[in-house]
């Protein structure tokens, strides 16, 4: 019997499966399970010099390709977070690294996380296109939440999300001690009801046709979302 006091009743829910290490292919980049033999020291390579990338991070920078292999190596089996590999499919090389993590099928909740995308891959069609896929899978499998979370002082990553369609939901204060510091987490999500218009946005920015000769974009991803987010991320008006 309906009850509006209760929520909406979620018809015929069965949880979704957990992620496999089944491959994933797009146009652009391909996500492959992560294998340190594989991976590491390609990763390691894309990464090196760069250590900014892991300010955010709860792990690294690392001093050489045999730390970050041993790293790999402890989580290439793990199922929560379950690691992809982002190969670009230009150039064939490794240029990033995903996860899910928090998986909560009886929840339908999943949430992806530990990105770390190199320099040469930043801001390209790849990177964008391996987010869509992962969000792809999961919505496809039938989960109702997909998450993303980060420190609140990583304005980046708060860029991100609100880019990838993502709407802010706050920030838990305190909520965790990183590296010896505090850490504020910003809180995004995507739920299952506004995925069919986010991946239309997607379909038609990763579409060749939206890139010029140069490959520089004609209409941007943010303002294709746009009108899908149900909140913006106060910390990046004005």
């Amino acid at each position: 019997m309906s009850d509006e006091r209760l929520g909406a009743v979620v018809e015929g829910w069965q949880p979704p499966p957990r992620p496999d290490r089944a491959a994933m292919e797009g146009r652009y980049v391909r996500l492959e399970p992560l294998e340190a033999e594989a991976h590491a020291f390609d990763l390691h390579a894309a990464f090196q010099g760069h250590d900014a990338l892991w300010d955010y991070m709860p792990y690294g920078p690392f001093a050489s390709g045999s730390a970050y292999h041993r790293w790999a190596r402890e989580r290439e089996a793990s199922e929560d977070p379950r690691f992809f590999v982002l190969r670009d499919r230009a150039s064939g090389l490794p240029g990033g690294i995903a996860s899910y993590l928090r998986i909560a099928p009886e929840a339908g909740s999943i949430e992806v996380g530990h990105i770390c995308i190199s320099p040469s891959m930043q801001r390209s069609p790849a990177a964008t296109e391996a987010m869509f896929l992962m969000m792809d899978w999961a919505f496809r499998a039938g989960y109702r939440r997909y998450e993303w979370k980060c420190n609140a002082l990583n304005l980046a990553s708060r860029r991100a999300a609100q880019r990838l369609g993502f709407s802010f939901e706050g920030v838990f204060r305190n909520h965790l001690v990183v590296k010896g510091r505090n850490r504020d987490t910003a809180w995004f999500s995507v739920i299952d009801s506004e995925w069919p218009a986010l991946a239309e946005a997607f379909a038609f920015w990763l579409s060749p046709a939206n890139f010029d000769a140069q490959g520089r974009q004609r209409e941007r991803l943010s303002d294709l979302t746009r009108l899908v987010r149900a909140g913006s991320d106060p910390a990046l008006e004005g």
